[in-house]
């Protein structure tokens, strides 16, 4: 009997995948034995590999739906099928809500929620029509469950993303399952962008209750569970990652003895 980790000869979509928190999930699925192909607008100077094996690079902005089939039909003629899309391409740059453009608004929401609507259709499409179905797992953010100041768009998008997951879960039943992973704090190569220097991000590590931020690998760890047969009876789920939560401001403020 297989172990319901091994992937070996299924196919894997991940957007983003080139950089973060998708390298490290398209390495994950590698190190499992899956084919997998990453689409990121730029090639890198390196691609995600592992054991000798290194992922299928497609050129492609997820925002264009047309791009989006494109990458699910490059998917099944070099790897022959599709298995798993996890839509992790997302962000954006801070912006005050009251003076963002709606262009910029417009494109992050492009970026966050519709494509990965456009992808997981194209890949539910492919799936549905093979033995086993498949697997989608959509990469949300605590942006998307608390209030988000300075990232509006970008937080509404991940909240929607959530609604998306329950949604797709309940209509693509039974052969396609659809779940998110919504991440906290996650250290990557441009943590220093987002956190400040090691001293600042050890302050920050410290506010997490387990006492350090998330890992790439953390991230795909959930991933491949959520895309595997040990999780044949999820979908719809939102699995948060955040390491124990936010510690609520109000109990700083507390006067106690």
């Amino acid at each position: 009997m297989p172990h319901p980790l091994d992937f070996s000869g299924k196919s894997v979509i991940v957007t983003g995948g080139c950089r973060g928190i998708g390298r490290g999930i398209a390495i994950r699925f590698l190190e499992a034995g899956a084919g997998v192909v990453v689409c990121c607008r730029h090639e890198p100077d390196t691609l995600p590999s592992a054991d000798g094996r290194e992922a299928v690079f497609v050129a492609a902005d997820v925002r264009d739906p047309d791009e989006c089939e494109r990458v699910v039909n490059v998917a099944v003629e070099r790897l022959g099928r599709l298995d798993v899309v996890v839509n992790n391409a997302g962000g954006a740059p801070p912006a005050e809500a009251a003076t963002a453009s709606p262009r910029f608004s417009e494109a992050v929401i492009r970026l966050n929620l519709l494509g990965a609507l456009h992808m997981a259709q194209h890949g539910n499409a492919v799936m549905q029509q093979q033995d086993g179905g498949g697997s989608v797992v959509n990469i949300g953010s605590v942006s998307g469950m608390r209030p988000s100041p300075g990232a509006a768009a970008y937080g509404a998008a991940k909240a929607g993303l959530i609604n998306l997951t329950r949604t797709l879960a309940m209509e693509w039943a039974p052969k396609v399952r659809v779940n998110c992973v919504t991440p906290g704090l996650v250290r990557t190569e441009d943590a220093e962008a987002h956190y400040g220097d090691e001293e600042s991000q050890g302050r920050v590590a410290a506010t997490v209750p387990l006492g350090r931020m998330a890992t790439p690998a953390d991230i795909a760890d959930a991933c491949l569970f959520l895309a595997s047969d040990l999780s044949g009876f999820t979908t719809g789920a939102n699995l948060v990652l955040d390491g124990g939560g936010e510690r609520p401001p109000y109990l700083d403020a507390v006067d106690r003895p």
